[in-house]
């Protein structure tokens, strides 16, 4: 093995955790390497302008209904330093999620602060959090400078200034890296890997695919109400020609959509056959021997599942009319109008979207995007969901097995999306960074690397992040930048998907896995020096979660994470 190549070594850590614990708008990149500020004007924290509520009256979020798909039944603040989460059914992956970004926790008084209209800005671009790195400043469509908390509880960042950008191409990304004026890329395109493991200057560190690639469609949209018409589209694509002609090493057809190294992803019958042959008798069955016209949806945004979506998307467009005579015409959407289209499953035509792991467990492929409450590809299926949400509560993989037996082997009956890949990816580093990280989660902690100076760690992805209001994004370059600012209960371990204690020394629960009981860290202060206590856990949760609530204000106001993974309640009917 190269000493400048970690992809082998790292993808055996990562499974082997697995088996111990059972997604802006594109810019052109800057020219210029941001600078540093001088060692001797250290970024002041942000003004509080608010006034700090000491903590007297415990909040507690009920929710006796408890109806499906809603997971919490209450989060109650017993004292200063102890939250209780009440579930409505067992949670075997409670820790997980608490480690995802869009649960940190923000202070009460800003979250109050923050509902004022002349505050949304702010709520979007400088959110307040306690982690290692705040927001210095945002050049929009240039760059995002981030500089170390002062007042970190735990070991300071390496580096002290930390400096997102970013670009849609990977052969810039590579040339930056090679210039040596970033420090660490995201995604080096497939023709790269070869490149950067032949320079000794550089470092590849590979992702496992713990994602999925899948082709959309919405069933209140004809001609795709027609399971038939589906079964076509699933049979009519050479998924094999994909992956051989657009992804890295390490990618593979997917023959389930969750991958198959998370435990029961891939139990019950693999994917359609490639058959273009039976897919037109579909089509002339369903009254279309002729094929007929749709729209191919997409944003031009690389991610871990895809590297080259254009090419990919271009390729699709030739087969539809190839094996199938279906002429379509490509649309190129805005990132966050893409994500707000396809999540509400308005998009009439087939659009091409992905999933990466947030945690190492099924729940987070299956009930994220088949629930029952998700309109992502129109009415859902119960013959998916109900086994799906049976299964969910069960710890024990092996139990759980049958259920998702059936949930695996519905989806493929329904066909509600086709998956196509699980993309192998990687992250590229200068050859000198300390801890060069290529998370599994894709939730870089760039406190733990360093550019070897001590001053600038210069970090380029794909894309702007959409915003820093990550309790209401899903764009993998927004949770990124969230990641160095906000902390939730738990967090995810340096190229790991094992969790630690973060701002919960430990939560512990009851034998049914239906009660944790989380004691927090205590002499922890936010960047602004509000005092953190259980009520901020509260106050947070009840934001995400509660639509009745002044705090639930967000971004797109989607909440897709807190509704899909958590269940949202007091959704006013309609």
């Amino acid at each position: 093995m190269k000493r400048h190549t970690l992809f082998n070594v790292l993808g055996v850590l990562v499974i082997a955790s697995l088996a111990l614990a059972a997604c802006g708008t594109p810019a052109t990149q800057t020219a210029a390497e941001p600078t540093s500020p001088p060692a001797d004007t250290a970024v002041p924290a942000p003004e509080n302008p608010y006034a700090t509520v000491p903590f007297a009256e415990p909040l507690v979020l009920t929710n006796p209904e408890c109806v499906a798909p809603q997971l919490v039944s209450s989060v109650e603040a017993v004292d200063e330093f102890t939250v209780v989460f009440n579930l409505c059914q067992a949670d075997p992956a409670f820790t997980s999620k608490m480690g995802f970004s869009p649960f940190a926790i923000y202070p009460q008084e800003w979250l109050e602060w923050a509902t004022q209209p002349e505050n949304q800005e702010a709520r979007l671009s400088h959110p307040i959090g306690t982690g290692p790195y705040m927001v210095d400043d945002w050049a929009r469509g240039e760059s995002l400078t981030f500089a170390a908390n002062p007042n970190y509880w735990g070991e300071a960042p390496l580096d002290s200034t930390l400096v997102f950008r970013w670009s849609a191409e990977s052969a810039a990304r590579v040339l930056e890296l090679q210039a040596g004026t970033v420090n660490g890329i995201d995604n080096p395109g497939p023709d790269d890997f070869a490149v950067i493991n032949s320079d000794s200057n550089l470092t590849l560190v590979g992702r496992p695919a713990l994602n999925t690639m899948y082709l959309g469609v919405t069933n209140t949209f004809e001609p795709w109400d027609d399971v038939n018409i589906r079964k076509a589209l699933a049979m009519g694509i050479d998924r094999q020609r994909i992956v051989d002609t657009f992804y890295p090493e390490g990618s593979v057809v997917a023959s389930h959509f969750t991958p198959c190294a998370i435990p029961n992803g891939c139990v019950g019958d693999d994917w359609y056959e490639f058959d273009p042959e039976a897919a037109r008798a579909l089509l002339a069955e369903a009254g279309f021997p002729d094929g007929f016209s749709t729209t191919l949806y997409y944003r031009d945004v690389v991610r871990p599942y895809i590297a080259e979506v254009g090419r990919v998307m271009e390729d699709v467009q030739a087969q539809l009319k190839e094996n199938l005579n279906i002429d379509s015409e490509i649309v190129v959407m805005e990132s966050g109008a893409f994500i707000e289209a396809s999540t509400g499953g308005t998009l009439d035509g087939i659009y091409l979207l992905g999933w990466g792991a947030d945690y190492p467990h099924i729940t987070n492929f299956l009930d994220f995007h088949f629930g029952s409450a998700n309109p992502q590809f129109g009415t859902p299926y119960p013959e998916i969901y109900e086994p799906m949400q049976q299964a969910s509560s069960i710890g024990d993989p092996a139990e759980a097995e049958p259920l998702y037996i059936e949930a695996n082997n519905a989806i493929k009956a329904m066909i509600p999306m086709v998956p196509v890949a699980h993309g192998g990816n990687a992250t590229a580093y200068l050859a000198d960074v300390t801890n060069p990280q290529a998370s599994p989660v894709t939730e870089e902690r760039f406190a733990l690397s360093s550019a070897g100076t001590g001053g600038t760690f210069v970090w380029m992805q794909n894309a702007e992040p959409i915003s820093l209001f990550c309790a209401d994004e899903s764009d993998g370059e927004s949770l990124r930048g969230c990641t160095q600012i906000m902390e939730g209960m738990y967090a995810y371990r340096l190229n790991s998907t094992d969790i630690e204690p973060a701002l919960a020394e430990s939560c512990d629960p009851s034998e049914d896995l239906k009660s944790w009981t989380c004691h927090l860290r205590q002499g922890v202060t936010f960047h602004d020096g509000t005092p953190f206590d259980a009520n901020d856990v509260v106050a947070t949760y009840t934001m995400g979660l509660d639509a009745s609530s002044p705090l639930h204000q967000g971004n797109t106001n989607q909440w897709e994470y807190y509704g899909y993974l958590w269940g949202l309640i007091n959704v006013p009917p309609g």
